[in-house]
């Protein structure tokens, strides 16, 4: 069986996103080469993370990473909060808030036994409870730290995807890294159980990667051939239908922000 344990020791030696840049880690420069491959890969994060909508609102994030998303919430004046399973996480978060002069919190926390009296309007995780042993436990401990008219957005991996029949026929990987501990995949329905005490639940399926491999390694955007002469709206429906990301909003109460 999966420990926590596993999970902590996988994402310390190679926290999501951190080969995005050749740049030492020291200066602001890699931190812009990530931001800005994060967001050119995956266009539809901005759009989910809904930023205009809590400004001056308290946010926590549940699995920051190296704060790519962090940052954009701070920049955004956003009452920021980051939790991670790891050290070296945390850690990277810190320098990065440190040489952008952005404020911020941020705790070594497992959210499967993370508890505060503190309540948010905002709880954000972006790919990342799919990888936690116990998520049921996780979810409800994001459903108590909500204030009552408080939104909890998430991204799941969808199991009705290009990405994970690839990935059953051997042609894949879960992950950049090889061996990942826990992915588990979900569909619609599975969603709608696992937030059966949310309401307003609304998923969007999104997100097929189109590029090759070797080339994105290099910091280079080439398309697959398949891919670079489909016609964009054919590959938008495979998007909708086929995507591997999950993009789920929910409420706590039957209200909204």
């Amino acid at each position: 069986m999966v420990s926590i344990e596993d999970v902590k020791k996988y994402w310390s030696i190679q926290p999501c996103n951190i080969k995005h840049s050749n740049e030492s880690i020291e200066n602001t420069k890699f931190f812009e080469d990530v931001s800005k491959k994060r967001y050119t890969v995956e266009p539809h994060i901005l759009s989910f993370m809904e930023l205009d909508k809590f400004k001056n609102k308290k946010v926590l994030e549940v699995g920051c990473g190296i704060g790519t998303d962090s940052q954009t919430f701070a920049e955004n004046e956003c009452i920021y909060k980051g939790i991670d399973l790891t050290d070296n996480a945390i850690n990277i978060c810190k320098k990065r808030f440190d040489l952008l002069n952005l404020k911020g919190e941020f705790e070594v926390q497992n959210i499967e036994e993370y508890s505060t009296n503190e309540k948010f309007d905002l709880i954000y995780s972006f790919g990342v409870l799919h990888h936690t042993p116990n998520i049921e436990k996780a979810i409800e401990n994001c459903y108590n730290m909500l204030n009552d008219d408080g939104v909890f957005k998430l991204m799941l991996y969808a199991k009705n995807s290009w990405k994970n029949f690839k990935i059953h026929d051997g042609l894949d990987q879960y992950e950049a890294q090889n061996g990942v501990p826990i992915a588990n995949v979900y569909t619609k329905d599975e969603v709608n159980v696992l937030l059966k005490k949310f309401k307003n639940i609304n998923i969007v399926q999104t997100h097929i990667f189109p590029y090759k491999i070797p080339e994105y390694k290099q910091h280079k955007l080439v398309k697959e051939d398949y891919f670079e002469c489909m016609p964009n709206e054919i590959f938008e429906c495979l998007n909708r239908n086929l995507g591997w990301h999950l993009c789920i909003t929910c409420n706590k109460y039957n209200h909204t922000i």
